[in-house]
């Protein structure tokens, strides 16, 4: 079975192996962690590490563009539906 390690206990031993302090033999030897696991946790948190540090103002902009679209939609489906029922009442169909 698989051990599986909660991200804070990852973020703590890969500032420890950025930190030089101790090779990363040594690290893997204090925490009992195979250094291949180690490396590819040190791998994953440098290419992150880019999307952590980017400018999100420009992410927030095209959120904010897509509620205005979904909004602008359910604002149409209202409006069909209105015309759908008064159209139903007026050509005397009953659907159920």
């Amino acid at each position: 079975m698989k051990k599986k390690y909660k991200s804070e206990f990852k973020a703590k031993v890969v500032l420890e192996i950025l930190r030089e302090e101790m090779t990363v033999a040594q690290v893997s030897s204090k925490y009992e962690i195979h250094q291949s696991l180690l490396n590819k946790w040190r791998r994953t948190v440098i290419e992150g590490l880019p999307e952590l540090l980017a400018d999100n103002r420009k992410r927030d902009t095209l959120v904010k563009e897509h509620e205005a679209e979904v909004q602008e939609l359910y604002a149409q489906i209202g409006e069909i539906s209105s015309q759908l029922n008064w159209l139903k009442k007026k050509s005397g169909i009953v659907l159920k």
